[in-house]
């Protein structure tokens, strides 16, 4: 054991000494790259379209949100507060991934709803019972047909690779989220 533990020190002692040595004798072994011109190549732009799949699957998270926030608050079923915290947590926990993402890749995401679907969302909020619950889910069933579909197609086509395998990533969730949204109408109509 000691053996090896000297081994190993010299080996790295030998190694920091040729590293540090490396760069004292050819001080040309590292150029120095000017600022602009390494961000330029490091960080491409995005192209339009992964762009605008980047800031709908934004808008779109951020309305989920907020309904499920809205859900939890004035369902009168279970299951539809229940799907509403599902809402809530999950498009919360993708949103962050995709802000991540978009800051990597500097695209300029929306911070907050529309003035439309914060209008909507204000009108929704002055429905009750099984008026609110009827309602809230042909949306989660309607927003979800679409926004799968959507995720699909990105998955194949946008060019983007980290916004691409983020698609690909989130879309079992999401298919899980249309599945139940669609079970709780069943549900509802009984």
């Amino acid at each position: 054991m000691k053996k090896l533990l000297i081994v190993s020190a010299t080996f790295l002692a030998v190694w920091m000494a040729q590293s540090c040595g490396d760069s004292a004798k050819n001080p040309q072994s590292e150029k120095p790259v000017d600022s602009a011109q390494n961000i330029n190549e490091t960080v491409k732009p995005v192209d339009e379209k992964s762009s605008q799949f980047a800031v709908d699957a934004a808008n779109a998270g951020m309305k989920e949100v907020a309904l499920g926030k809205l859900a939890q608050e004035k369902g009168q079923s279970e299951r539809v507060k229940a799907f509403g915290t599902l809402m809530v947590n999950d498009h919360t926990k993708a949103g962050d991934e995709l802000k991540a993402l978009a800051l990597k890749e500097n695209i300029t995401l929306p911070g907050e709803l529309s003035t439309e679907d914060k209008k909507h969302i204000e009108d929704m909020s002055k429905k009750t019972g099984k008026d609110f619950d009827k309602h809230y889910i042909d949306m989660m069933v309607d927003g979800h047909d679409k926004v799968v579909s959507e995720f699909e197609k990105a998955s194949d086509n946008v060019t983007d690779e980290g916004l691409k395998t983020w698609a690909r990533n989130t879309l079992p969730t999401l298919k899980a989220h249309q599945d139940s949204a669609k079970a709780i109408k069943d549900g509802l109509k009984k």
